[in-house]
């Protein structure tokens, strides 16, 4: 499989300027039914993706779904475990199931391109349904399930057909889409390949990349959503009708995108086994006993080098107790973080050092605060901040490691929201860093940037 589009080291690179975000657990979509038949044999769905907690969990989600109801229904699908496919079924029972073998996507941090080809006009069964992860077909030599069965010859699919299309649930009330969606197209009426929405880089050949789609023929029921519009998310950039959102506010609007690939938790660190990540991963909820050790999340980029700032809501702190701080690459993955954090902020009011307390009666933080850090990880230092303000003076002497950014509660039901740079919550007043990526609510100290592949290029 080919290298999956990250940092901007390439020049002249298409940029993607937003994506959308869907928490599955609010069951969002988009929909919208045409009013005519298009061509329901021809056709080509394509979207960028980057998937939530819940789609890493064995949960059931649907990218896009069409039909009259349950038992007549048309669905591209990534399954409980984490294959990919394109079902059909009618009268209750399924024409044709196109799938890989499990666990073919399954990396938190990464951006996949996914592209559903279709032309049931075809001699050769093969040829009829194409799926592509990242450019590159999915055969029966790199993942392809060996029960994959292909519709009939001049099969009329439900997609483009006069019915309701759903863009990130089933038909039924269900199997919601849990990650972030960017550059979602679909083509009536051609059997596209991958060349058509990207392209592997002439200096770097493994790297696949997105392309501008704008200048494709859509079709009669086709549709482009560059989720530009934060009012309408939903917008038909080619010209066609919007589809609604429901359960999508514009705070759904993220600029982590496939051309620059903010951090975020990661739902599957080994010891986060009493916490629910949502909002794309942003939102970190313990769930369970009381417990230091179970409720945390880190990030998913972890940094060595440059200067970095992170904002995070403390949302709910229970009876004041959650930790942000940065935290070693080897420490996150085998230690407590209440033990061992490098340096962290406790929103009692204390900033502990190695697991030892180094300043203390600071303060404590209430409900809905935003706690702050600006670590050089160059130079071994970390400033704490609340609400714009210093907290605390400067962390020094932190030794040379690779850190992550990382948070815990200890109370079941304590809620801590991060902002990378890209945030899942509503931001009043909108400061970026100096290389205008970003959006937080306090002033990024001069020097530090937002944790992303652009900036992690450029400084990391």
């Amino acid at each position: 499989m080919a290298t999956i589009y990250g940092a901007n080291t390439l020049s002249g690179a298409y940029d993607v300027a937003n994506s959308v975000r869907f928490d599955g657990a609010s069951n969002p979509y988009m929909h919208k039914t045409p009013g005519s038949e298009g061509n329901k044999r021809t056709w080509t769905f394509s979207t960028w993706y980057k998937k939530g907690s819940r789609a890493l969990a064995g949960n059931d989600g649907r990218w896009i779904a069409c039909g009259a109801d349950d038992n007549n229904r048309d669905f591209i699908y990534h399954g409980t475990t984490n294959m990919i496919g394109y079902m059909s079924r009618r009268s209750g029972s399924a024409e044709f199931d196109v799938y890989t073998d499990n666990n073919y996507h399954t990396d938190p941090s990464a951006w996949y391109h996914l592209v559903v080809a279709v032309d049931t006009t075809q001699g050769t069964a093969a040829n009829r349904v194409k799926l592509y992860l990242n450019g590159v077909q999915i055969t029966s030599s790199n993942g392809l399930n060996s029960s994959t069965s292909y519709p009939d010859q001049n099969y009329d699919t439900s997609f483009n057909d006069d019915v309701k299309h759903w863009l990130g649930r089933d038909v039924s009330d269900e199997a919601s889409f849990d990650g972030y969606l960017a550059e979602t197209v679909l083509v009536d009426g051609q059997q596209l390949d991958p060349t058509s929405f990207g392209e592997f880089d002439e200096d770097s050949p493994t790297i696949w990349k997105p392309k501008n789609v704008s200048g494709l023929t859509f079709g009669t029921n086709g549709f482009y959503l560059d989720y530009e519009d934060s009012s309408n998310l939903g917008n038909d950039a080619s010209g066609g009708t919007d589809l609604t959102e429901v359960n999508i506010a514009s705070t759904d609007q993220s600029t982590d995108t496939c051309t620059n690939n903010y951090a975020t938790f990661n739902p599957i660190i080994p010891e986060s086994s009493s916490v629910t990540f949502s909002e794309g991963n942003l939102k970190s909820t313990g769930t369970g006993g009381d417990s230091w050790t179970t409720h945390y999340g880190v990030s998913t980029i972890a940094v060595s080098a440059g200067k970095w700032y992170v904002e995070s809501k403390v949302t709910t702190t229970q009876t004041s107790q959650a930790i942000i701080g940065i935290l070693s690459t080897s420490q996150a993955i085998n230690s407590s973080l209440k033990d061992v954090g490098r340096a962290t902020v406790e929103t009692s009011g204390r900033i502990t050092v190695f697991g030892s307390n180094a300043q203390t009666s600071l303060g404590a933080f209430s409900d809905g605060d935003i706690a702050a850090i600006a670590f050089d990880a160059t130079n071994g230092t970390a400033q704490f901040y609340r609400n714009g303000s210093t907290y605390g003076s400067a962390v020094s002497s932190i030794p040379s490691d690779l850190y992550y950014f990382a948070t815990t509660t200890y109370d079941s039901g304590g809620v801590v929201e991060f902002n990378f740079g890209s945030p899942a919550f509503s931001i009043s007043s909108g400061n970026s860093d100096q290389n205008g990526y970003g959006n937080f609510e306090y002033s990024v100290p001069s020097g530090y940037y937002a944790l992303n592949t652009k900036n992690l290029a450029e400084f990391g």
